[in-house]
């Protein structure tokens, strides 16, 4: 039987959960564009736990990489709380590292080992063998040993997107923040990049908001998915305990059908 639970919209005071890592509390987000200004999000609210591989779902133009930027202390609300450990975020910080999209987010200069080790000398003020040797473990991690002498240029897709997981995850950060890190990828490595995350996740439990618009890829990786709305985006609906879903049982499938309903379900509104 499907154990996956969908629920209404979280309000404000649901969203401050004692225990929560990340708070996020009626949250809108604004930019300005050449010629208009943008309402990204509006009155958006969630909370994320320690170990959640929390997504964030819908369709392009939902706000949901513009809510992760916020998180990442990136963008200020024009309304509405961020905080993490009760702290209310107002710049970039260690304790959440972001992985992108682009293949390009490493320094082309330096090699896979230097790429990992360069934010603990800066940013946490490590000595160098003691970064050193953090960097490697993680690089052992992503399994990439072998390339760690390597530059990027001489490193596939797959394997940039390594070095980019390791170099975050090295800081050991509060949470980690992924951009639709695997949507450059080709179908095979894309899913051996899905399954290695969450075999590292087995090994680590760490904390992961993961943006992405592949329904499909949200149930593979997340246990609990939030549901925005087309622009601007607003919190639709929660799913929880989605890592009960399973493919074998078809329970997966049917998930995918039920949010896919949930997404696209308004007039107008299309893929």
């Amino acid at each position: 039987m499907l154990q996956t639970i969908v629920k209404a919209p979280a309000t404000p005071a649901q969203a401050r959960n004692e225990n929560a890592l990340l708070s996020v509390d009626n949250v809108t987000l604004r930019y300005k564009t050449p010629s208009l200004l943008v309402t990204a999000t509006e009155n958006v609210s969630f909370n994320v736990c320690q170990s959640d591989r929390f997504i964030l779902l819908g369709p392009s133009g939902c706000g949901k990489s513009t809510l992760l930027k916020a998180v990442g202390g990136y963008m200020k609300p024009v309304s509405g709380s961020i905080r993490i450990n009760g702290k209310t975020v107002s710049k970039p910080g260690p304790d959440r590292m972001m992985v992108f999209q682009e293949f390009d987010q490493l320094m082309p200069w330096k090699t896979v080992l230097e790429n990992v080790v360069f934010p603990l000398v800066t940013a946490r003020k490590l000595p160098r063998k003691e970064a050193e040797d953090i960097a490697r473990g993680y690089i052992e991690k992503v399994k990439l040993t072998r390339a760690v002498d390597s530059y990027p240029h001489t490193l596939s897709g797959g394997m940039k997107q390594r070095v980019a997981i390791a170099r975050g995850m090295a800081m050991q950060p509060d949470i980690l923040l992924m951009d639709e890190p695997f949507a450059a990828l080709d179908a095979l490595t894309r899913r051996q990049m899905q399954d290695e995350l969450l075999q590292l996740w087995e090994d680590t439990k760490f904390t992961v908001i993961f943006v992405t618009h592949s329904i499909a890829e949200a149930i593979k990786i997340a246990n609990r998915i939030l549901l925005l709305s087309p622009h601007p985006g607003r919190v639709k609906a929660e799913v929880i305990n989605v890592d009960q879903a399973s493919a074998e049982d078809g329970s997966a499938a049917a998930l995918e059908r039920e949010i896919h309903d949930m997404l696209f379900s308004e007039p107008g509104h299309r893929e």
